[in-house]
């Protein structure tokens, strides 16, 4: 019996998200132009064709690759215990801080030049990132239904986001923050911006002129 034919049988589903581990994994060992899809085809236990069938070819599947970690990464604001805006928050921080240790090498590709290099697909992936980010930060500070200067302070927390990544930069590459500064850095300020900075601009708003 061929190696093929040995394969598990899986649902098509099941078999795309073994597909994109497997890709990630080689991806984070790895660079794009150093991974090939034979590589990731024998990784994940699939014919070849299987991956252009899945996802139309490598640049495509490490496209999808990048999107699951900046978009859907590890479960970041879930399963939040019902305790303090603070305690979330830390927790939050925390568990983003283990999702980029354990996938440096993917997270700096997607936020520099280090693989395919600045591309519109990328952007399009870390606009839609910051877009999701900023209603889990309002999930974690349990501000989610807050409706007055909503759109205003979610373009504040996208601003943190861009903040974040040139701190990550610092820690990851650099090394001019260790991972302990990082993180007091990251919740003190992103506390200060939900706790000070917000009210201050509806206070501004408010504010007779």
């Amino acid at each position: 019996m061929s190696t093929v034919t040995r394969r598990r049988r899986l649902e098509p589903e099941a078999r795309r998200a073994e597909i994109l581990a497997a890709a990630h994994k080689l991806f984070e060992a790895g660079t794009y132009a150093s991974v090939s899809t034979s590589d990731i085809a024998k990784a994940a236990g699939v014919a070849r064709p299987l991956i252009n069938h899945y996802f139309g070819g490598k640049r495509e599947l490490y496209l999808e690759v990048l999107r699951q970690m900046m978009v859907v990464p590890a479960p970041v604001t879930e399963s939040l215990p019902r305790t303090t805006m603070e305690h979330r928050l830390e927790i939050s921080v925390d568990r983003w801080l283990d999702v980029v240790e354990r996938n440096k090498r993917t997270w700096l590709t997607a936020i520099g030049p280090e693989a395919i290099g600045h591309d519109p697909d990328i952007e399009r992936i870390m606009l839609e990132a910051d877009e999701i980010a900023a209603d889990h930060v309002l999930e974690a500070a349990l501000m989610h239904e807050l409706t007055e200067g909503r759109e205003q302070l979610r373009a504040m927390i996208r601003s943190y986001g861009s903040m974040l990544r040139a701190a990550s930069r610092e820690w990851l590459i650099r090394g001019t923050l260790d991972r302990e500064t990082l993180r007091t850095f990251l919740l003190s300020s992103i506390l200060h911006l939900l706790k000070v900075t917000y009210p201050a601009v509806l206070d501004a708003r408010t504010r007779p002129e």
